[in-house]
């Protein structure tokens, strides 16, 4: 591990409901706290992975499974300074929702993973074969075989229904309109005093409540929004400087750079991977 080397394989399988995978190594990465979309299931292969999720700090040492929400917030970096690898793929809400209907669950249902790590060695093996599967197999049937299994494995044995905590229904939604604010105006220079004034909250107060009912500041979550929506249109097709310019980062450089500090690769290595075919 100590001459580790750092580097990123960015796959997309596109007959898969867009299913998402990275194999990689790390040394001294670090990911800023970030959300995505997906599901975020990953097994830690060498090393042991250090990241922060729901509220807290964890270790994931080697054969464990990290489970990580849609929409949570979360890190990751090694644990020790000498570096990690793992595989992962990030299924959708629509992956597990298929799945519960097919055994017979409620319609629409998608889990929620309550354990960021769970030591299962039987499922690891499996999730380990799924990654091989996925990186070499051409055969579309048994790709598609091996992940459902996989995926329905995984949902039945540590899966469960997300009990909500309400929060106090005045301060929610003043939180949700700033929310829905910034998820409108993605691409404005907004100001803090201006959300203040939109949700009728001060402005330490709002920057603290939005900051613990989603994970993130106005501005980290705006950037999180601007990010999500840039792989959106890398997957239509527009390029790197389109959609930075679209978007209205400050510059190319500037997506660049905080593109492959959430999602651990260029914008440009994400487009060649989506757009093959």
């Amino acid at each position: 591990m100590t001459n580790l080397a750092e580097q990123v394989n960015f796959l997309y399988h596109r007959e898969l409901g867009g299913l998402e995978m990275v194999r990689a190594q790390y040394r001294h990465k670090n990911f800023a706290k970030h959300c995505h979309e997906t599901y975020t299931i990953s097994v830690i292969e060498t090393g042991v992975q250090k990241f922060y999720r729901s509220g807290g700090e964890h270790f994931a040492p080697e054969h464990s499974i990290i489970l990580v929400n849609a929409d949570d917030v979360h890190t990751g970096q090694a644990a020790d300074g000498v570096g990690w690898s793992y595989q992962a793929i990030y299924p959708t809400e629509a992956h597990f929702q298929q799945l519960a209907a097919n055994i017979g669950w409620s319609n629409h249902f998608a889990p929620y993973f309550p354990q960021p790590v769970v030591y299962d060695p039987e499922l690891a093996a499996e999730l380990r074969s799924l990654f091989q599967c996925l990186n070499s197999e051409p055969n579309s049937l048994k790709r598609e075989t091996l992940l459902n299994l996989s995926l329905t494995k995984l949902m039945v044995r540590h899966g469960r229904t997300k009990q909500e905590v309400t929060p106090k229904a005045k301060r929610f939604s003043s939180l949700v309109r700033a929310r829905d604010y910034l998820n409108d105006h993605l691409t404005e220079n907004i100001q803090l005093e201006q959300l203040a004034q939109i949700s009728h909250l001060s402005v330490f107060y709002l920057v603290k409540q939005f900051q613990q009912q989603f994970g993130l500041t106005p501005h980290a979550y705006q950037l999180q929004q601007k990010l999500k929506r840039s792989k959106q249109l890398l997957k239509q097709g527009h390029s790197v400087v389109e959609t930075s310019m679209m978007l209205g980062f400050h510059d190319q450089s500037h997506f660049h750079r905080h593109f492959k500090k959430s999602l651990g690769i260029s914008p440009g290595q994400f487009a060649i991977a989506v757009n093959k075919g």
